[in-house]
Formats: structure tokens, sequence, C-alpha cells
């Protein structure tokens, strides 16, 4: 791309509302480049609001490029604070952890953990799953080569019956976002990311509360569940997973903006 052309881009994207417009432009020019796609295409969605993320057909994630596709909710940077927290806990676990990353999107926590755990010298046994059959085809793009298996359904119900009482870390990227606050986020994210993905119900808390009256079946002892919340629905989550017997406890990171509400089952 020329000079002037380049030029033309940010100016384009900056008047959009891209922040990071120079960024933008050269990831954009490089996606075109690679995948034959006219940038015009690329830059034309782009500040119509698709997420960039999507053009590009990855997003960076805990210093990993993770595979994601249209309508496929894209990893927070946030979230990176709740996969260090899961390595660890996988690092005190004994013996060959098994991790699950339930609502898995794209798997991108699951791949993370397991990086994150490979290099601390950790091997852990993976497996994911999600309801939408868009995400688990994303998710086993980005988990096959791992060996992990990607399973479509509600929840637990698609795991495998031999996991029930063995999960060592259960990765639960619940959706929180209250219902009427919706249509308050960023279009990239309303109109582009699955609404699963994003409506947590009244308070935010209804997948959770689903997720916590079954995980204690699934967890092994000590086992333990990390979900990210809010920090005013952290206090409610709290309550939530003493009803289900899981002692709760809430983590905070300043740094990434986050926190992750973490429930155990006793030994």
């Amino acid at each position: 791309m020329t000079s002037a052309g380049s030029t033309d881009v940010v100016a384009r994207l900056r008047a959009a509302g891209c922040v990071f417009a120079e960024d933008e432009a050269r990831l954009l020019t490089a996606a075109a480049a690679e995948t034959g796609v006219p940038l015009e295409s690329l830059v034309a969605r782009r500040v119509t609001g698709s997420p960039l993320e999507h053009l590009l057909g990855w997003a960076e994630f805990h210093g990993l490029r993770v595979a994601v596709s249209s309508g496929v909710f894209v990893p927070r940077q946030r979230t990176a604070f709740l996969v260090d927290l899961a390595v660890e806990l996988i690092r005190d676990r004994t013996g060959h952890p098994v991790v699950v990353d339930l609502c898995c999107g794209s798997g991108a926590l699951g791949l993370a953990a397991a990086r994150a755990a490979a290099d601390a010298g950790r091997a852990i046994t993976l497996a994911a799953a999600d309801i939408d059959p868009v995400a688990v085809a994303c998710a086993r793009r980005n988990l096959t080569p791992l060996g992990a298996p990607v399973y479509e359904g509600d929840l637990f119900e698609p795991l495998p019956e031999e996991l029930r009482g063995c999960v060592d870390v259960l990765l639960c990227n619940t959706p929180y976002v209250p219902s009427e606050m919706i249509a308050r986020m960023p279009p990239e994210a309303r109109d582009h990311e699955p609404r699963t993905a994003l409506d947590g119900g009244p308070d935010g808390l209804d997948v959770f509360r689903r997720v916590a009256a079954d995980a204690a079946e699934w967890l092994a002892p000590g086992g333990h569940l990390l979900v990210e919340s809010s920090e005013d629905q952290a206090p409610i989550a709290l309550g939530v997973l003493a009803e289900h017997g899981l002692a709760g406890r809430v983590a905070e990171s300043d740094e990434h903006y986050a926190t992750v509400v973490i429930g155990t089952r006793p030994r």
C-alpha cells in the first residue's frame, strides 16, 4: 500500500472512532495480503463496526494468536487474569490435572491455560464445550492440535461421564452482562457477537447460577471453578456458591480491571 493509501486508511479508521488507527491499518493491510481479501473490503467492514479480530481471523490473548471467526465471542484481555489464577491452581494439583473450558467460545481460555501450564512444566488433560456450533467449530481449530476434544451442547450436558467428579480446574467464562445493559454495549460486541455469549439475564448471573448448581458434581475433591464477574456481582456469586456447597473467594486485579469468583469443592 502506498504512503498516501496508508494515510487514507488511517484517517478513515480514526474518523470511525478507532483509537489505535495506525496499528489497525497495519494489521488490516497484512491481513489483506495474507488472505487475498481486498483491503477496501476489510476497511469498509471495520468502519461500519465489525470487530477487528473477526476481520483478521485471530485475536491476541495471553501472548497467543487465537483463531476467531465471525459470530464468535472475542476473548477480552481482562480475562487473562482468570487464566493466570487457573495456572496457579493447576500447579497446586497433583498428578495430571483435568481442566475443562465450559462456555468455551473460541477455546481461548483452555488454550492459554494449557500453554501456560506447559511452560511451567505441567501437562494437563483438557476438554471444552459450548452450546453454539459456530463457537465449537472455532474452538476445534484452536484445541484439536492439543488433542483436546470440544463438545457441543448446553453446559455440562455434552461432557463425557468419565469427567464427572474428576475436574481439577473448571474455567467458565459465563455471560454476565445484565440483559438491560446489552443495548449500551459497543456495537462491535452488541451487533457481531452472539447474544448467548453476552446476556446473563436480569442481574447477569443466570448462567452462572446454572453452572454453580452442578459444578460440585463435576469437580474433583478440592477442585476449583473460576468465573469472571463484575465487582458488584461478586458478593451475590459467593452466596450462590455457598448454596451449592462450594467454598468461595474473590480475586481482583487492578492491572486487568478484572474480578474472578472462585468456588472450591471441599476435600
